[in-house]
């Protein structure tokens, strides 16, 4: 049995489907509005199943007795769990035999929680990976069946990382049911955790020094968007990479060579990608020419 919803776990239903598992069900999150039209989408997951022939449930929750007697009737020796977004009760840990195996996007304990990818790049963290962890009832931490160290580049953002992530944790879960690895309980002392991402978070605070504002504009790429404010006007920015410079009021705009940069508190932060409220994402120097009065404004 599989549980699944974004594309993230889209993989790991693949390897396995690839690998000649009987899935005997997959539980995947219900339709939601998605584009212009906000027309009822089903997640990648269910898209997937259902092109496969494989039976699916769509659930908000696995609490009940319904979720009990669906997940009890499949009969399942197995169950993986990648990014199914609801908690699992205590009644469903045991419904298979090996328990719930878990493909979590962080070298666990470090990063237990919501959002350990955003978590790892926020921080500038230079290394993350996929841990294979056998669900328990406490939050991210069931004992490791394997592990995989993943190299984070200082070009890498959320979008580029995810795919990734999500490939190693795909190889990984195959290889867990296959070999049945001895599970290895984790340092509680070490656990790091990450919260649940809040739009405000990506607000940008240009008198903090540049490192940690180039680390939110790669950790918040997919969502919210690193944001701040010019003539009162909402901008994201999508790419950036800091630059020297010298010493200027935070937040002032500066254009080097046809591209916009901005002063944070220590050095400068060029931007390279932005989407001006209203408009299409654009890189900085097509922004520039558009709106000449960017470089004599000042970001808030």
């Amino acid at each position: 049995m599989f549980f699944g919803s974004p594309a993230f776990a889209l993989p790991s239903l693949e390897a396995l489907h690839t690998a000649g598992h009987d899935i005997a069900l997959v539980v995947t999150q219900p339709d939601r509005p998605a584009g212009r039209g906000q027309k009822p989408t089903p997640p990648p997951v269910a898209m997937y199943a259902r092109e496969k022939g494989l039976s699916v449930w769509q659930t908000r929750t696995l609490r009940g007795a319904e979720a009990d007697h669906v997940l009890r009737e499949t009969g399942a020796d197995a169950m993986v769990l990648v990014a199914f977004a609801a908690l699992v009760p205590a009644n469903l840990l045991q419904i298979a035999p090996g328990g719930i195996l878990n493909v979590h996007p962080s070298v666990l304990p470090r990063w237990r929680g919501a959002a350990p990818i955003q978590s790892a790049l926020a921080a500038g963290d230079q290394g993350t990976g996929v841990s294979i962890i056998r669900l328990v009832e406490a939050l991210d931490a069931g004992p490791v069946l394997l592990q995989e160290l993943v190299p984070i580049a200082p070009e890498d953002d959320y979008v580029t990382l995810v795919p990734r992530l999500a490939a190693v944790g795909a190889r990984l879960v195959v290889r867990a049911l296959r070999e049945q690895p001895v599970p290895v309980p984790q340092d509680d002392s070490q656990a790091t955790y990450s919260r649940r991402i809040e739009r405000d978070d990506a607000r940008i605070d240009w008198t903090r020094p540049v490192e940690p504002i180039f680390n939110q504009v790669r950790a918040y790429r997919g969502w919210p968007g690193a944001f701040t404010t010019v003539d009162e006007r909402h901008l994201k920015i999508l790419r950036a990479w800091p630059a020297d410079g010298p010493p200027a009021e935070p937040g002032t705009v500066e254009a080097t060579l046809g591209v916009p940069l901005v002063a944070a508190g220590d050095r400068w932060l060029r931007l390279d990608e932005v989407q001006l409220e209203g408009r299409r994402a654009m890189s900085g120097a097509d922004l520039l020419r558009g709106y000449p009065g960017l470089a004599r404004a000042k970001l808030a």
